[in-house]
């Protein structure tokens, strides 16, 4: 089938609900942490997330800009806005649960690592806390926001931010290397569903060098 999002929006018959979420998949999960002015912590997974560059170092992730029940604009856009500061902490299998706990719509007097149990830790270069038991944590000063074209019933941003810290557990580094055997990575796919990165599904697969031209190979 096609069809045009522009014009029939993102449930078009057959679906029954939006059908996006689960096109452009397996999706990393930008679990992040930042601290509104007044020093409330908030916590949140986005799975429209990812790396941008390698150097420098540069992240992004895309808040809807208002909650969905209350029209109030979501705090990890809010904080950012008014701090310049956030921090990407890695979700493993193990921390679905606490994860998930974190996904709640709620005020922005509402401590998600607090109230989901979750410890936190302190960073080096930002205020924000990273989660202490993520195997890895970015610490990101914002770049810029860029507001999206609007959609049928929201308005999205990107929120773009520069590495600034890196922390990695000492128990994922084998032989120089980060090892995402060790991992446990977590993976958002469509609609509630979500997969576990297992070690026996890990592949190596090395690049060519060089690009050789069938004509100079003679």
């Amino acid at each position: 089938m096609f069809f045009n999002p522009l014009e029939v929006g993102m449930k078009p018959p057959p679906f029954k609900h939006t059908v996006y979420n689960a096109l452009v998949v397996p999706r990393p999960i930008g679990w992040i942490s930042t601290v509104s002015k007044d020093g409330v912590i908030n916590l949140a997974p986005y799975s429209f997330f990812n790396a941008l560059s390698g150097d420098p170092p540069c992240v992004m992730y895309c808040p809807n800009a208002v909650k969905a029940n209350s029209g109030e604009k979501k705090d990890s856009y809010t904080n950012v806005i008014e701090t310049g500061e956030f921090v990407f902490n890695m979700c493993t299998w193990g921390l679905r649960e606490e994860m998930i706990a974190t996904a709640i719509t709620a005020p922005a007097s509402y401590d998600e690592m607090k109230e989901a149990g979750i410890e936190g830790a302190p960073c080096e270069n930002v205020a924000p806390p990273r989660v202490k038991a993520s195997p890895v944590a970015l610490e990101c000063k914002l770049i810029e926001v860029i507001d999206l074209p609007k959609g049928k019933n929201s308005q999205s941003h990107v929120v773009l931010g520069q590495v600034v810290g890196i922390h990695i557990d000492d128990d994922i580094i084998t032989d120089g290397i980060v090892d995402v055997h060790k991992m446990e990575l977590i993976a958002r796919l469509g609609y509630l569903d979500y997969a576990k990165i297992e070690s026996e599904n890990i592949v190596a697969l090395p690049r060519p060098d060089t690009f050789q031209h069938p004509s100079d190979k003679d």
